[in-house]
């Protein structure tokens, strides 16, 4: 029987996969490159090596994630047990949910059409694009 040993780093693509922010280790890469991945403040390779207590700065879309590190892991496990490997601050999870709040607020009052303009709609929509040509 061989006993797991506690892991003391894991690259940084791997454990960003493994905490599912990224769907593949190949995303999370691109995303560590592109800088959407900030390691205490500064750019980091995706080779680094990651510790339990440094800070992320994680950007995926619209969000921003700023966490600490709680545990290590090269695996993906379940949705729980992805979650237990980092702790996000309350500073980010209220900036998360304000703009949350603000993207359905922006798309209030927006009612997406019942169905296909028919020959009539279309004559209509394309009458009112001219007026802004002229």
């Amino acid at each position: 029987m061989t006993e797991a040993v506690p892991l003391e780093h894991v690259r940084l693509d791997v454990w960003l996969w493994a905490a599912r922010f990224f769907r593949t280790r190949s995303l999370a890469k691109q995303a560590v490159e592109t800088g959407k991945v900030d390691v205490a403040g500064q750019r980091a390779k995706p080779s680094r090596s990651l510790r339990v207590g440094e800070s992320l700065q994680v950007t995926r879309g619209e969000e921003r994630f700023d966490i600490v590190v709680r545990g290590l892991s090269e695996i993906r496990g379940p949705a729980p047990v992805a979650q237990a490997l980092y702790e996000e601050t309350a500073e980010s999870k209220t900036r998360r949910e304000e703009q949350r709040l603000q993207r359905a607020a922006m798309r209030d009052g927006y009612r997406p059409p019942e169905h296909k303009p028919d020959k009539r709609a279309r004559r209509l929509i394309q009458a009112l694009g001219d007026i802004d040509a002229t």
